[in-house]
């Protein structure tokens, strides 16, 4: 069955990391989001950088395969001072990326402070702070082993919210501005 995209549609959202990746899968209907899955994927235990990256591809193809998403939004690696860490990230990111795209599924990006923006209202927010507003937001109580399951499904409802607001983009300059514009957002 073809969701119609504007309307309704499953978001897979990535978090790449060679050591983690996480990720997070929400149904958007219409101003509705409701969480459907997140996790992380661990590869730590393996030394070659190449089984890490097809232990990426062969996760986030049966995440596609098992839950048909409409949309990849991805987490774009942060301009670091360590060049090797930053080559990995984006290598993580593109096999990821080739997941999506040899499906024919869109891929987004967006930046860590953008999607820290979407999600609290502010762009320098903690890792706990997101994963706390998207507790509230998608009504969930599990707290995942690891951050970057959250940070995963932070990316899913940071693209959830950009199409929605794309002719009505704004910023805030702290909390009470965004929680006052944003009612129907907070319980």
């Amino acid at each position: 069955m073809q969701r119609e995209k504007a309307k309704e549609r499953i978001i897979l959202g990535i978090d790449p990391g060679t050591i983690v990746l996480g990720y997070g899968l929400i149904h958007q209907k219409g101003s509705k989001l409701t969480l459907i899955s997140l996790g992380v994927v661990k590869m730590g235990h393996l030394e070659d950088q190449g089984l890490k990256l097809q232990r990426i591809f062969k996760k986030v193809s049966a995440l596609i395969d098992e839950y048909k998403p409409d949309c990849m939004a991805l987490e774009a690696p942060f301009y670091g001072k360590n060049i090797q860490v930053m080559l990995k990230l984006g290598r993580a990111q593109g096999v990821a990326m080739a997941a999506a795209l040899n499906v024919d599924i869109p891929i987004f990006e967006y930046a860590p402070r953008k999607i820290k923006q979407s999600v609290t209202g502010n762009g320098s927010s903690s890792k706990e702070q997101v994963a706390a507003m998207l507790k509230n937001l998608l009504k969930f109580n599990e707290s995942p082993e690891f951050l970057d399951a959250t940070d995963g499904l932070a990316v899913a409802v940071c693209h959830a919210f950009q199409q929605n607001t794309l002719t009505d983009s704004k910023s805030y300059s702290g909390w009470e501005a965004f929680a006052k514009d944003n009612q129907k957002r907070i319980r």
